[in-house]
């Protein structure tokens, strides 16, 4: 691995005021929801555009930007932000929050739609990088390929980019890289060797009874009931079946049945949130669900059998052992103590590492802190850290400072790989 002698001086980063921001809050004001990114990629490609040096090339599945700048022989990276938003009403009462309003196509319904996770950050960062590296072409060699990925919340996005020929509308990357914002302290950046980002499964859960009169429920079979029976159960799961030394999650998100205060409804209707950490109590975890549906739904003497949809799956995500101690040298002379080589792991999953995978390329996720340092600082001290704001929360609101250590972390990640050292490019 190459070793650097000197880095460029932060390319004049002091603050988050040297930096130009292209977005002007636009992508925070203006969020769309997961494979509706029409006007956010237009954004995007606009700015690519200005820079006047990028092959840009837009609608890769379904609103996918990618854009290429080729800077001569060398090796070439693959950056990525994400860009959809969530269907969440803001809660953050500044002047820029969103009031953008949109149908959802997973169900017809409209719904309020902010960046509750962050994703304008990512964009905002990776723009702003893209700007620093055209800028500094004389410090750099090789290939620079940059991916603003849609659906990155419905887990389609990447699978649907590859689809539709990533790689063949781009060279295929010698490394990926992407970062997240998370909610720690803004400033702090790290990454991690190994597992970063759990296994999610989700499902839809759909239990038939028999519809009666609410006054004779011996002749119905109350879905209802079965549904709760259900729902307790499945929490024993991870209380009793999961190593406590391990990691699982089983998360009942949504449950819906009935509509008349008299009748004892036909059916009830299950969403089902699944997140693990090792292969094997994966695999558990999800036949112990299968389990105790089919066990809850014999002891209410269920008419048929439950059935159980997969709808959204996130695979693991892991750190190339290589690509990753190569960053923990560059991350730690530019960061300094902000940085940290093992950063706790992301509690959400991401379908970013699939950019990679599909390929068989090596990649590393990062992570960075987006919560204002008093606001942190006092509910920490206070005892009161699980009221820190994260990533779906409709208070999530990662500060401007975040933007540039977003952006400082994609171009470091760029020069570890493709920069000027010593030995030349």
């Amino acid at each position: 691995m190459k070793k650097y002698v000197q880095w460029p001086p932060n390319f004049g980063f002091k603050t988050a005021a040297d930096h130009r921001n292209p977005s002007d809050k636009h992508f925070h004001r203006h969020p769309e929801l997961s494979f509706q990114e029409k006007e956010t990629a237009a954004r995007i490609s606009h700015e690519l555009g200005k820079l006047g040096n990028f092959e840009i090339q837009s609608g890769i599945g379904g609103h996918g930007v990618a854009a290429v700048l080729k800077n001569g022989p060398g090796k070439s990276i693959l950056l990525r932000a994400d860009i959809d938003g969530l269907p969440v009403e803001e809660k953050t009462n500044v002047p820029y929050a969103s009031k953008e309003r949109m149908k959802d196509d997973a169900d017809g319904v409209e719904k309020p739609t902010m960046h509750a996770c962050g994703h304008d950050v990512h964009i905002t960062a990776l723009l702003m990088a893209a700007e620093t590296l055209s800028k500094a072409q004389s410090e750099w060699k090789g290939t620079l390929i940059l991916v603003f990925q849609p659906a990155e919340e419905r887990a389609g996005g990447a699978r649907a980019m590859i689809a539709d020929g990533l790689y063949d509308k781009v060279p295929s990357p010698d490394v990926v890289v992407g970062g997240h914002v998370v909610p720690f302290r803004e400033g702090v950046i790290g990454t991690k060797h190994g597992l970063i980002a759990s296994a999610a499964d989700s499902f839809d859960l759909h239990i038939e009874g028999r519809q009666a009169h609410a006054s004779t429920p011996h002749v119905g079979i109350d879905p209802i009931v079965q549904a709760a029976s259900t729902i307790l159960r499945l929490q024993t799961i991870v209380s009793r079946e999961v190593d406590p030394s391990d990691f699982g999650v089983v998360t009942v998100s949504s449950i819906h049945s009935g509509d008349a205060v008299n009748i004892i409804p036909q059916s009830a209707d299950v969403k089902l949130n699944v997140r693990t950490g090792v292969p094997l109590t994966r695999e558990r975890v999800l036949k112990s669900i299968s389990r105790i549906i089919s066990a809850e739904a014999q002891a209410s003497n269920a008419p048929i059998e439950p059935t159980l949809t997969p709808t959204i799956n996130f695979p693991f995500l892991y750190n190339d052992a290589t690509v990753t101690a190569a960053l923990e040298q560059t991350f730690a002379a530019h960061f300094g103590d902000e940085y940290s080589d093992n950063i706790p792991r992301l509690q959400g999953s991401e379908d970013f590492g699939i950019l990679a995978t599909a390929i068989e390329k090596p990649s590393c996720f990062f992570l960075y802190g987006g919560v204002e340092k008093g606001l942190y600082d006092k509910l920490v001290e206070e005892g009161r850290g699980n009221e820190i704001p994260g990533n779906h929360s409709p208070h999530f609101l990662p500060t401007v400072d975040s933007v540039r250590v977003g952006c400082e972390a994609y171009v470091v990640s760029a020069l570890t790989f493709m920069g000027k050292g010593e030995e030349g490019s």
